[in-house]
């Protein structure tokens, strides 16, 4: 055991990182080897204190994420050298691990996954029962239908870790101080910051939270809510086994998800730890709104082993060994759990030069991968890879904390549930963040939750199978959604798009910001572009809609998920750059409907006096008008590609905005629409979607994104020089537009994409096309194999299909159909 005295060692610093648990350690560590001096580490007890030292130190590769996954390989990579750098031993075991499939879904849950594994360097196999019981020989085989290895798995000792990782910050120049508490922080008007602490102040140009279950109390320094809570996580450690003594290697790591369980070796013994139901397990509330109790560092909570009575049984029935072995130790911790399990990584939205990394219900996998991923952002700038899952930002004034303790309960209860594609989880909804039209549609509609909203995902018609039914084939939404398609390919069709980001941009500065942060050229007063943020590498931060109302007065709209996320990146350019702009967010003031189809006009025009023909409102205009005395900014732009407007009003008027529209179509036959349908229409039409066929992981020419790319403008927006030299280098690898030939099942993005016996791509979004009447999928592939007419293949749920790619789109847009015809050529629709 290291000690260390007091003493803050300097009065200023480049970064200061609040709390020295595994993930703290490792921002030092990481930051400091990359070169930046001055970093320094507060910790205001010892090291590993919190959750990291009675951590179970479970290692894997195995993620259901994209980008996690190279977080944990990355982790892993990390401490497989860290003993050989460092000279501290770390405890290292990869025995491997397996995932066991006890019923025919998990099956399937597996062969999904592996679709998703294929394009990444990590191993990954779907193994047999009988490979799962010669890897882990104490298995009762009964009900094993199949297991998901990872040979490289395993665990790690976490305070052997937490130290070798700290011998090697300090080796790099930082300084881990402790024991030395944060009392107070003040930002100051220059974006440094003064960490008060009881041996004085040191003044930062940034601060990292990484404070564990103290992170919420650091957060309301500066008033802010983190949505965290502390879950009261057990494990338990047995005697020796006489059997497992007996065995000559180390048996791998089991995740028995029926039984919701994880268990390995330990020592000559087994070690297991469940997670209960969301009924049974036990949240630490007291902390949430009193705080954590000033003494608590080394502590545990007391152990019930009736909570956990039915995991243990089933972990008997499942490794027979188990029942004639004693309980030496149960472990009962503090883990820290946000809303959906995922932790907060990265800077925070509304508060200047002020990082997280909190919320981490698996540190220790974590904690090498986030340490070097936040060490490259604040070194370069911008992220090295997208990780929006992670964006602090993702959560908001209604995250409140009851929503954060359901939602915890759920999540901890979930952690072994089977993963389907476009999963809903229903505990504490709805938040405050309802739309107008809420109430009015909840009980014709499967919703769907969208950053904190409510959204129509399908529309119930009398006969139909009603409710969430997950499922990895088609299911109960698949004919409605079809019949939604049509409702607007043929008729006309109304979406709540009230979700929507939707910011105010005005002031003398306004235009020349607009020039600097988007790569198109700047809207005319009256009009509305599609553009894309870039960052300084050239890959696609953002995609918005800007529209310039009044002359430098400007809406930007973005995606639901991607609110706090692009505004958080406007204002840090506005700060840095000095621009004199005043930026307001209108998200929940402001409600959105969507209408489109070949009688959306006909309709608008019953519900105003202002002429709606094509040639007094032209695509990509827009106008503030009323309908039905409801005044509103309608721009005619629409997702769907067809006829259509969004009509941006106050929230408060949307129940009759909605009533009016929905009255005036009678005659036209109108009907509602969700996003799934949404989803069919704009994957028909060619439209690319931010976090899926762009992010941070693309460029805008790779993704066929040259037309809203304007490299000839004089302004030098973001990114502009980075991108100049891809082009002139030449691209590796082309969105294409696929057709498959498949069953049962859809694309849905993230899958393999294979040719010659080789994975060389994968999906980024895809579905079922209702007009050609197969599956439509876009994928990365190489160059070489970007040509129309190539054939490929895309694995789903374990099994190749044919896929073509062919010229996009598969449909025309409306307003391309109509330039056709007046040219007097026919178009394809």
């Amino acid at each position: 055991k290291e000690t260390s005295s007091p003493s803050l060692g300097k009065d200023r610093a480049d970064t200061v990182i609040i709390g020295g648990g595994c993930v703290g350690v490792s921002l030092a560590y990481h930051l400091a080897k990359a070169g930046l001096k001055d970093v320094v580490l507060l910790e205001k007890s010892e090291l590993t204190a919190g959750s990291t030292w009675h951590a179970a130190g479970l290692t894997t590769y195995f993620h259901p994420g994209i980008n996690l996954k190279k977080i944990h390989a990355y982790s892993i990579k990390l401490y497989e050298k860290l003993e050989e750098e460092t000279g501290q031993s770390v405890g290292f075991h990869q025995p491997g691990s397996i995932r066991i499939a006890s019923t025919p879904t998990r099956v399937d849950e597996f062969k999904y996954q592996m679709t998703r594994a294929g394009w990444h360097p990590t191993e990954q196999y779907l193994i047999t029962p009988e490979k799962v019981q010669e890897l882990f020989p104490l298995l009762n085989m009964d009900k094993v239908l199949a297991g998901l290895y990872n040979p490289g798995d395993g665990h790690i000792d976490p305070y052997s870790l937490t130290m070798a990782l700290a011998a090697g910050a300090r080796k790099y120049g930082a300084q881990l101080n402790y024991p030395v508490q944060v009392t107070n922080l003040k930002s100051q008007s220059d974006g440094t910051w003064e960490v008060e602490t009881p041996l004085g102040i040191i003044r930062a140009k940034r601060i990292v939270n990484t404070a564990g279950f103290w992170a919420r109390d650091i957060g309301k320094m500066i008033d802010l809510l983190h949505p965290l809570i502390p879950v009261h996580h057990q494990y338990v450690v047995t005697s020796t086994i006489p059997e497992v003594k007996a065995l000559k290697t180390e048996l791998p790591v089991i995740r028995d998800l029926e039984g919701s369980y994880y268990l390995r070796q330990e020592r000559d013994g087994l070690l297991f730890g469940p997670y209960e139901s969301e009924e049974k397990m036990k949240l630490q509330d007291s902390w949430v709104t009193n705080g954590v109790p000033p003494g608590f560092g080394k502590e545990l909570f007391e152990s019930d082993l009736d909570r956990i009575m039915e995991h243990i049984e089933a972990a008997m029935e499942m490794v027979p060994v188990l029942r004639k072995a004693d309980i030496v130790n149960t472990i009962a911790g503090p883990i820290t759990y946000s809303p959906d399990i995922l932790p907060m990584v990265g800077p925070h939205q509304g508060v200047r030069n002020y990082w997280v990394a909190i919320g981490f219900g698996y540190g220790i996998i974590h904690a090498g991968g986030i340490g070097k991923y936040l060490s490259d952002w604040i070194l370069e700038g911008e992220p090295p890879f997208d990780l929006i899952e992670l964006d602090p930002n993702r959560y908001g004034k209604w995250t409140t904390t009851e929503y954060t303790a359901a939602k915890a309960r759920e999540s901890y209860g979930f952690n072994n549930i089977v993963g389907y594609p476009k999963e809903e989880r229903f505990a504490g909804r709805p938040t405050e963040r309802t739309s107008g039209l809420y109430h009015l549609l909840k009980s014709r509609c499967s919703m769907g939750f969208h950053a904190g909203w409510e959204q129509p995902h399908w529309f119930y018609k009398p006969g139909d199978q009603t409710g969430y039914k997950p499922s990895f084939r088609r299911t109960n939404w698949f004919d409605p959604v079809g019949r939604e398609y049509k409702q607007v390919m043929e008729k006309v069709g109304v979406i709540d798009l009230s979700p929507f980001g939707k910011f105010r941009v005005k002031g003398t500065d306004s235009v020349k910001l607009m020039d600097h942060l988007f790569a198109n050229v700047v809207p005319k007063v009256g009009f509305t572009n599609i553009s894309h943020m870039l960052t300084p590498r050239g890959k696609v931060y953002a995609e918005l809609t800007v529209s310039q109302l009044y002359p430098g007065e400007f809406m930007l709209v973005t995606g639901s998920g991607s609110e706090l996320h692009d505004l958080r990146w406007i204002e840090e350019k506005v700060t840095t750059g000095g621009y004199k702009v005043e930026i307001e967010n209108m998200t929940d003031e402001m409600g959105v409907l969507g209408i489109a189809g070949p009688y959306a006009r006909q309709v608008l025009q019953k519900l105003t006096n202002e002429d709606l023909s094509h040639g007094s409102f032209k695509f990509l205009q827009c106008k503030h008008l009323k309908l039905s005395n409801i005044v509103l900014t309608a721009i005619r732009i629409s997702y769907t590609g067809e006829l259509g407007w969004e009509l941006y009003h106050r929230k408060e008027d949307s129940i009759a905005l909605y009533s009016a529209i929905m009255e005036a179509g009678q005659k036209e036959g109108i009907d509602d629409f969700g996003t799934y349908a949404l989803n069919a229409l704009r994957l028909e039409k060619g439209f690319r979607a931010w976090g899926a066929e762009m992010n941070c992981d693309t460029n805008p020419l790779e993704a066929g994104l040259e037309y809203f790319v304007k490299l000839n403008k004089p302004a030098d927006f973001i990114g502009k020089q980075a991108l100049k030299q891809i082009k002139e280098k030449g691209l590796k690898r082309r969105l294409v537009y696929l057709t498959l030939e498949t069953d049962n099942v859809d694309p849905e993005g993230n899958e393999s994409v294979w040719h010659n016996g080789k994975v060389i791509g994968n999906t980024t979004s895809g579905c079922f096309s209702y007009g050609a009447q197969q599956s439509l999928a876009f994928a990365y592939v190489p160059t070489e194999l970007s040509k129309v007419g190539q054939k490929l293949e895309v694995e789903l749920l374990g099994k190749n299909y044919p896929a073509t790619i062919i010229q996009e789109p598969l449909v025309l847009t409306e307003p391309t159909r109509m330039r056709l015809q007046r040219k007097g050529e026919s178009p394809k629709i």
